[in-house]
């Protein structure tokens, strides 16, 4: 699919003609070097169109997946290694998104740089897995702190019943992809979830879908907000507000001590300061095709 992306560009300045006479090119070399000078220090934003892919994940892909799950989890005990691995071995289910053509005179070193993926891990039947266990660990712990002692005992319950499966959805991407790409990978996500059941692969049945969700809230004022008024959550990835909609479980937890600008980039939108959270929901399967109605009603282009 097509989309806008932005990059930076360096304004050049112009060569002298070479017919001048000799005095003239010493001022007009002089006058170029003083123009480069100025004009190499300007930065002019240049909007181009980009294409980008769905590809099979494979073991190329490792470091762009690694350094994706890296950004939503930050310094959470967490073997993001481990899990990098998980995602690569069940290439049955899920997709890297890809730059569709990289032009040769292109600066990028990577032309197979992953911009996002997709992917459904089965927690259920990874039970005992070291990266799976950190992640209930992770979730349980900041739910203890977060929601009421009964809502913890729901979720603990959740993850360890063996009879209602629950998935790890991932859905992770750079913040200059649009979020339009979204609809067809998680509607070829739902397929290939479907295939895997069908053949009895792993990751295919799932009762429930939990999701991190990378979120922020514009950062308070000192003068105090009016009685009843409350802070706006914005998704990062715009499109998991549907997910948190038919989420039964939901609450979130701040990342502000975690963050760096190295991993997660400058927390504001249009120059408002935002304070990073991540927000965790546990969605019924049964809810994805109200889900998946919402995506086409919203993201078709």
């Amino acid at each position: 699919m097509a989309s806008s992306a932005k990059r930076r560009a360096v304004g050049l300045g112009e060569n002298p003609d070479e017919d001048d006479s000799s005095d003239e090119r010493l001022d007009d070399d002089a006058e170029s070097e003083e123009e480069d000078s100025e004009e190499s220090d300007e930065e002019i934003n240049e909007e181009v169109v980009v294409d980008f892919e769905a590809h099979t994940i494979s073991d190329n892909d490792f470091n762009g997946i690694k350094k994706l799950l890296q950004q939503l989890f930050l310094k959470a005990h967490l073997n993001t290694s481990e899990l990098t691995d998980i995602i690569i071995q069940q290439n049955h289910i899920g997709s890297v998104i890809r730059q569709a053509e990289v032009p040769e005179d292109s600066d990028d070193e990577d032309p197979d740089e992953v911009f996002g993926f997709i992917s459904m891990i089965n927690l259920t039947e990874r039970k005992g897995v070291e990266c799976v266990e950190q992640i209930k660990e992770l979730v349980l712990g900041q739910c203890e702190k977060a929601c009421p002692p009964t809502v913890t005992e729901q979720l603990e319950k959740a993850l360890n019943d063996v009879a209602k499966p629950v998935g790890l959805l991932l859905s992770e991407r750079f913040i200059n992809v649009p979020p339009q790409i979204a609809l067809p990978l998680h509607k070829q996500l739902q397929e290939e979830i479907s295939e895997a059941q069908r053949t009895n692969k792993p990751s295919g049945k799932c009762h429930y879908c939990l999701m991190i969700s990378k979120t922020c809230k514009e950062v308070k004022k000192t003068i105090p907000n009016r009685a009843g008024q409350k802070e706006e959550m914005m998704f990062v990835n715009a499109e998991e507000e549907f997910f948190h909609e038919q989420a039964s479980i939901k609450f979130q937890y701040s990342v502000q001590e975690e963050t760096d600008s190295c991993l997660s980039g400058r927390w504001s939108f249009d120059d408002v300061p935002m304070k990073p959270y991540r927000t965790v929901m546990l969605i019924p399967m049964d809810k994805m095709g109200v889900i998946m109605d919402k995506l086409k009603e919203y993201l078709t282009l």
